[in-house]
């Protein structure tokens, strides 16, 4: 009994879904009907891409690539719009009129610039120089222009360090764009904005949302949109069947009952993931992934909101020792989460073997082993009334966060894109990671901090900024979003040519962090799970997009 009162207990929001999707299977028919339609309109899409034109026109291109981006089927075409890109921003003349010509507006230079920022070019920011006046200030005459200024907002969130004229783009977009009134026709866009960012928010729902916003433009183009809608569609089938696969593998573990103090967030667990990538070739990494984050999830409350230190050395131990035979030296709670782990790793190893890449388990079994003894760490400083230093504090809780753990994971099942290289590179915690780290605890804190505390339960980087630097919540919140900017910069750096790894490798990292932005947005969307994220999910994975006449 004086064991149980020391148990960290934390009172969760109950499941949200349920048993919702344990049923669901992949329809084959309505599946196949689907991709001969949108390998027809891909054809024709295809065409429009291709169509010799680049020389003279390269805008219409730049344009068709942002839309093929933004309603979501830009992985489809991803060699040719390379190709295309690589030779518009070889033509010195054409990139330099960009900069120093007056036959682009804003909305156009900065579509320019953060297309190919968002496909790895280092374009210069310098090509917005000639919207300033004398002074060294925006020009006022462009805060007429809205289609503009949202257009150059969007781009700023791709800026890096040093780039001082996009900083104060930033904020110069931002107040001006804060006083659109709500009548004005771009206003919806404007708001969505400037709560989620383009470069910051979750591809696939960004996707869901344009293609919303396509149906009622004019100008739209009928062959993208038929193609967006089928396409989404087509893919829902599949993600719904992933759902129903990773559902009755939960389901199978009965941790509802065997483990009732723990999150119960499997669907949540998978639509995070889906984050990273939702296209179908990556069906099984990211079957792998929600896996990997499932016992995660069940060892981050196992550590912070049940287990005692006694307990949770035992388990610490037996983690890093990985040895089925130590099992027995576990109280029986946590034997079923080690033999779960255990039989977890097992299944993905046997799924990589198939593929000769079985050795590929082993970085995201030690990126396990490390966040597991840094959840110990944390419930040590806990027991023991220890109060950390901010530095000593983020040191720890950077792996806490699982970042670096599920980047690693998240590539694990990806094929021979990630080879052991490029494995042995993410093992090495590279800025990408660590900038995704910082900012996935960050928000973190900053979002969950005051009901975390409602609870003993360790400092959060606020309550350690706070008290080791003397400053209000206020202030210290500040100070962490700045880190989280910097951050952002940092991995907007890393994802710029040349690139240590491949950019679908960087691209796993940059998702996941958008993924952290997203679930973080507001709240503790996660654990909260009943509000917000549950719109998203019903938008993602329940609800198909009518098809166009």
């Amino acid at each position: 009994m004086a064991s149980e009162k020391r148990r960290p207990l934390a009172k969760f929001p109950s499941d949200v879904w349920g048993h919702y999707f344990v049923s669901f299977s992949l329809p084959h028919s309505e599946f196949e009907s689907y991709g001969k339609q949108v390998e027809e309109l891909k054809g024709k899409v295809m065409d429009m891409l291709l169509m010799d034109s680049t020389s003279n026109n390269p805008i219409e291109k730049i344009v068709l690539i942002d839309s093929l981006c933004r309603l979501g089927i830009l992985y489809h075409f991803e060699s040719e719009i390379e190709d295309i890109l690589k030779h518009i921003f070889n033509d010195h003349a054409l990139m330099k009129n960009f900069g120093f010509g007056d036959d682009y507006d804003l909305y156009i230079v900065a579509l320019v610039f953060r297309v190919f920022r968002q496909h790895g070019y280092r374009i210069s920011c310098n090509i917005f120089n000639k919207f300033k006046d004398c002074d060294g200030k925006f020009k006022e005459s462009i805060t007429r222009d809205v289609k503009g200024m949202l257009s150059l907002f969007e781009a700023t969130h791709l800026r890096v360090h040093e780039e001082d004229i996009l900083d104060d783009a930033l904020v110069f977009t931002t107040n001006n764009l804060k006083s659109i009134a709500h009548d004005h026709p771009l206003a919806k866009q404007v708001f969505h904005a400037l709560v989620h960012p383009l470069h910051k928010g979750m591809p696939r729902l960004e996707a869901r949302r344009h293609i919303s916003l396509y149906q009622q433009e004019e100008s739209r183009n009928e062959t993208l949109l038929k193609l967006a809608v089928l396409d989404f569609n087509r893919l829902q089938l599949l993600h719904q069947h992933e759902l129903g696969l990773i559902s009755r593998w939960w389901k199978e573990f009965n941790f509802a009952k065997k483990l009732s103090y723990t999150r119960q967030r499997i669907v949540e667990l998978y639509f995070w993931m889906f984050g990273v990538y939702f296209e179908p070739q990556y069906s099984s990494a990211r079957i792998i992934l929600t896996k990997v984050i499932a016992m995660l999830l069940i060892l981050d409350d196992t550590y912070d909101a049940y287990g005692t230190l006694e307990e949770l050395q035992s388990l610490t131990d037996a983690i890093q020792m990985w040895d089925a035979n130590v099992v027995n030296q576990l109280p029986d709670y946590m034997k079923i989460i080690f033999n779960a782990l255990l039989n977890t790793y097992e299944e993905i190893e046997n799924d990589l073997s198939k593929e000769g890449r079985a050795y590929a388990a082993n970085y995201s079994k030690k990126a396990m082993k490390e966040t597991a003894m840094a959840y110990f760490i944390e419930a040590k400083w806990l027991n023991e009334d220890h109060f950390p230093k901010f530095d000593e504090y983020l040191k720890n809780s950077l792996i806490t966060a699982g970042c670096k753990c599920l980047a690693v994971s998240a590539v694990v099942g990806m094929g021979e894109i990630a080879g052991r290289d490029a494995l042995e590179w993410m093992e090495s915690s590279p800025i990408c990671i660590k900038s995704c780290q910082a900012i996935g605890r960050l928000l973190n804190d900053i979002v969950g901090h005051k009901v975390e505390q409602e609870r003993k339960h360790v400092a959060s980087a606020v309550e350690c900024y706070m008290t080791q630097y003397g400053v209000s919540e206020e202030d210290a919140v500040e100070k962490i979003r700045g880190m989280i900017e910097n951050a952002w910069k940092d991995l907007n750096e890393e994802c710029l040519s040349p690139t240590a790894v491949s950019m679908q490798l960087l691209m796993r990292v940059l998702n996941l962090t958008h993924t952290m932005e997203v679930v973080y947005k507001f709240d503790d969307g996660f654990t909260n799970s009943a509000t917000y994220v549950k719109d998203y999910i019903t938008s993602l994975f329940v609800d198909p997009i009518p098809i166009p006449e």
